[in-house]
Order: structure tokens, then sequence, then C-alpha cells
């Protein structure tokens, strides 16, 4: 006998069928990326009246706060929900996606186009209550969010555009994000936008190979399906090979990346690469290629914290 632990409670459930659409495994795609503009930004993690707190402490942290709630649950949720809605046919065929929301028969693709657009008019309102350029950023994400998925342009099944989509989008304007909460946007520092594009690219090429048989078997041409598991691999690594090469000439010339990090980036950069290549260049299965970016993640995001320790001068 099967034993429905589902909530009986009618909001309960409603509640966490959104969660389930947002994923907030993938939450931190975009929130790594916007702390790290904000740090930039500010040369701290939390504002200084709040470490300790002072009665400031409120009114400064808001911004970031808000950003966080409008870059990760509510983008997603926006995002994602629209993906799902016009993902239906090939997710039925895709084992990764049993049980989801849409494909249990839970929500119909239309309550959850409608749960799109609500969602997106929702980030766009609380963004605007930080300031325009943040509004302008989250309505350019949520515009690369619909092309990605909706017809005709589906930029999803279009090779390259896929990658670019998702580079520019977690790789750049995410970043831009966390700047904009608390700075203009015309002083950012831009060579920090090729490095997240170049990192961007190359986290999302072997996600593009995470569902190819699905992809196959329904006709989705992804530029994994177009290039195929050997040449997507190693245009993935030779674009994380430049962004560590960029890394590691910043740190040369104390542009951005601190001098005193450069040991710590000769070092990293070819344990990076070696793990890039030595779990992604034979994943075949989409456990496989998930345990292999975990992993690359885990350590390139503890670079990242090491970056952001010497960068507010705690080190």
């Amino acid at each position: 006998m099967v034993i429905d632990e589902r909530p009986t409670n009618t909001f309960v459930r409603r509640v966490n069928e959104m969660v389930a659409l947002s994923r907030p495994s993938v939450w931190i795609t975009s929130l790594l990326p916007f702390c790290l503009g904000y740090v930039l930004a500010t040369r701290q993690f939390l504002p200084h009246s709040c470490t300790p707190f002072t009665a400031d402490c409120v009114g400064d942290i808001r911004p970031l706060v808000t950003g966080v709630v409008v870059i990760g649950p509510l983008f997603w949720l926006a995002t994602l929900a629209i993906n799902d809605a016009f993902d239906l046919q090939g997710d039925l065929n895709n084992p990764r996606k049993a049980g989801s929301p849409l494909t249990s028969g839970r929500l119909s693709p239309r309550t959850a186009t409608w749960v799109a657009y609500a969602a997106a008019t929702v980030t766009l309102l609380v963004a605007a209550t930080v300031d325009l350029s943040t509004a302008a950023l989250m309505f350019t994400l949520l515009t690369l969010g619909w092309a990605y998925s909706v017809p005709p342009l589906r930029l999803k099944s279009r090779p390259g555009w896929d990658v670019a989509v998702n580079a520019v989008s977690m790789g750049a304007l995410a970043m831009l994000a966390g700047w904009s909460v608390v700075r203009p946007i015309g002083e950012f520092p831009w060579v920090m936008v090729v490095e997240g594009l170049l990192v961007g690219c190359a986290i999302y090429l072997p996600t593009t190979l995470a569902d190819y048989d699905a992809d196959v078997e329904v006709g989705y041409t992804t530029v994994g399906v177009r290039l195929g598991h050997r040449l997507t691999h190693y245009i993935g690594l030779a674009m994380f090979a430049a962004a560590c090469a960029i890394a590691i000439f910043l740190s040369a010339i104390d542009h951005v990346f601190p001098r005193q990090m450069l040991p710590v980036q000769v070092l990293a950069a070819p344990i990076l690469l070696g793990t890039y290549h030595a779990v992604l260049g034979r994943a075949r299965t989409q456990p496989e290629v998930v345990r292999g970016l975990v992993l690359l993640m885990s350590m390139f995001t503890a670079l990242n914290i090491v970056f952001a320790v010497m960068y507010v001068g705690w080190i």
C-alpha cells in the first residue's frame, strides 16, 4: 500500500508546490554571484552597522536582504515555472523529472504559467523598492529566462544560445545585481564580467550533457547534443582555463584580486582544471555530471571565500 505523505492542508500543499517549482537547490547559482557583487561593491560581508548590531542595521541591510529574496526564490520560481510549463512533454520522458509538480499532474502547465507571470511581477515590484537599476537588471534576467523557454525563441533549443543565456544571466547580470543594490552600475569593474562569463560557460556546458539521451529522444538540440560529449567538454575546460589565467594575471597586477592571493591562484588553477577534466571528462549520466559539478563548485566556492576574505581585509 502506498501512503500519500503530502500535507493535507491546501495552503501548505500549495506552498510546497511553489517551493518545488523554484527548486531551492539551484538558488546558489544566482546567490553566489549576487553576494560576490555585493562584496566587490562594499568590501564587507555585512553593513558595518550590523557588526556589531546597531540601530541603523535594519535600514542598511534591507537592500541586501531584499536582493537575496528577489534573485533567489522569486526569480527562480518565475523562471523555472515557465520552463517547466513548456518542457512538460520532454520532462515526461526524463527520469530525472519524475515526481515534479507538473509531470506528476499536481499542477497543470496553465497553472505553472500563471505562477510564473505572477512571480515575475512580484520580483519586479520588490526589486523596484531597492532602486531602478536593480529592477532593470531583474527585468533583463526575467526576459532572458522567458526567451530561454518560450516559443518561438526558445533559446534553450538553439545551440550556443542556450549557453549564452545562462552565462550572461548567472555569470554577469547576477553579479551586477549584487553590486547595484549599493553602488551605481557604471562603477563596476568590468573585467569581472569577462571572468563571470567564462566561468558561467564552463559550468553550464557540462549540464547540457546531463540530459543528453532524453534531449536526443525528444529532439532538443542543445549545444551538448550538437557538439557531442568530447568537444563540449574541451570547450568548457578551455573557458575555465582562460578564467583561471585572467584571475592569476589580475592578482599579479593587484587589480580587483589582491596581489597576496597570487600564490593561492597559482596553486588552485591546476587543481581546479585537473578536477574539471577528471570528474566531467568522462561523465555520461545525469548523476555523474551532478556529482562532478557539486565537487567542482565546492572547490570553486572555497576559492571565492578565500578571495572575499582577502578582499575585505580580514587577512
